[in-house]
């Protein structure tokens, strides 16, 4: 067992630069492994506290400060804007929360679940598919809240793709690549000697997060936000690019796992991952609806996978399988991935 006292002065001096130790290996994946049970029994913190909540309070601010730009700088200056305050906040958190490396854990794996959201993503389908019991009126409701397209004459198949498409869809977003980031970041940590390396640990997933949330609230080709949505919707397409894909990577092997048609999932990934506007969001989309032999559709924006049978409710709780599956797998695999890559170096 590792002495309190040991692990402590390993962080303490991590958090200098001395060291690279086998402590700050463990705290990398008990962290993760932490902040995911987190995520899952209790499932979002509260609004008033919860970063992204604080995350959208600034970009509000920098959007009204300077939408009068009308060129792509004003997006720029946004995200500089955002990432910088951002960056202040959470080193004074961590000051405060470095003065005991119980305090540090907790504060760490908390904030870390706030990068992803897989009770809500999961939770949300099954929801809608509850609706349906009560009335296609709640289902339409709940529907609304997941995507922007109109809901309010939705007939039960189009309510059924619309809540599988933003189900897969933010596989990516919710979990594959704020993981992706915090583990990339944390062989380089391990490798070389950083100065406050579990800051920069918790601010990668972070930065991941301000970019999701920026292309989420400013991404849109409307006349407002036109030029200051740019900049913003690019850095969430580069950087969602490679998660992206290794997310349809692992909704394919989820597929075949399930006794699911993981070759046509493939197949129609391959073909119709492109179809969507987003670069990124058809990778996941368009595997799962090979994967269930079904068409995801959104009237005059694309059509993925084959018509081979009626689309249905219980889609939803096949889809919500594959989507933990998926989450399961990936997890499992980057852990190792990572434990081996310590190992080597």
């Amino acid at each position: 067992m590792i002495e309190y006292n040991n692990l402590l002065n390993d962080i303490i001096l991590t958090k200098t630069g001395s060291i690279t130790s086998f402590e700050l290996f463990l705290f990398i994946i008990f962290a993760l492994l932490a902040s995911l049970l987190i995520d899952i029994v209790f499932g979002e913190l509260p609004t008033k506290i919860h970063p992204v909540i604080i995350i959208g309070s600034l970009i509000g601010y920098f959007k009204k400060t300077f939408i009068g730009i009308k060129n792509r700088f004003s997006g720029l200056f946004v995200v500089l804007g955002v990432c910088i305050v951002s960056s202040l906040i959470l080193y004074i958190i961590y000051l405060i929360a470095g003065i005991n490396i119980v305090l540090l854990f907790i504060i760490f794996a908390v904030l870390l679940s706030s990068t992803f959201s897989v009770n809500m993503l999961l939770q949300t389908a099954v929801d809608v598919k509850k609706a349906f019991d009560i009335s296609i009126d709640k289902a339409r409701q709940l529907v609304s809240y997941l995507v922007s397209r109109d809901t309010e004459e939705l007939t039960e198949s189009f309510i059924v793709s619309a809540t599988i498409e933003s189900l897969t869809e933010n596989i990516t977003d919710s979990y594959v690549a704020p993981v992706f980031y915090y583990f990339i970041f944390a062989i380089i940590f391990l490798y070389y000697h950083i100065d406050n390396s579990l800051y920069y640990l918790l601010l990668i997933p972070m930065f991941y997060r301000i970019s999701n949330t920026l292309d989420a609230m400013l991404g849109y080709k409307t006349d407002e936000l036109i030029y200051i949505g740019f900049v913003p919707a690019k850095i969430d397409d580069i950087l969602n690019y490679i998660p992206s894909r290794i997310s349809g990577i692992f909704v394919v092997i989820s597929a075949y796992l399930l006794g699911l048609d993981g070759a046509n999932a493939y197949r129609i990934m391959l073909r119709d991952a492109r179809n969507c506007p987003s670069p990124n969001s058809g990778y996941t989309m368009a595997t799962t609806a090979g994967a269930l032999n079904i068409q995801l559709i959104k009237k005059d924006t694309y059509i993925l996978g084959d018509d081979n049978k009626d689309i249905t409710r219980d889609d939803i709780s096949r889809a919500v399988d594959l989507s933990k599956l998926t989450i399961i797998l990936y997890t499992i695999t980057i852990i190792l991935l990572f434990i081996l890559l310590y190992v080597i170096l």
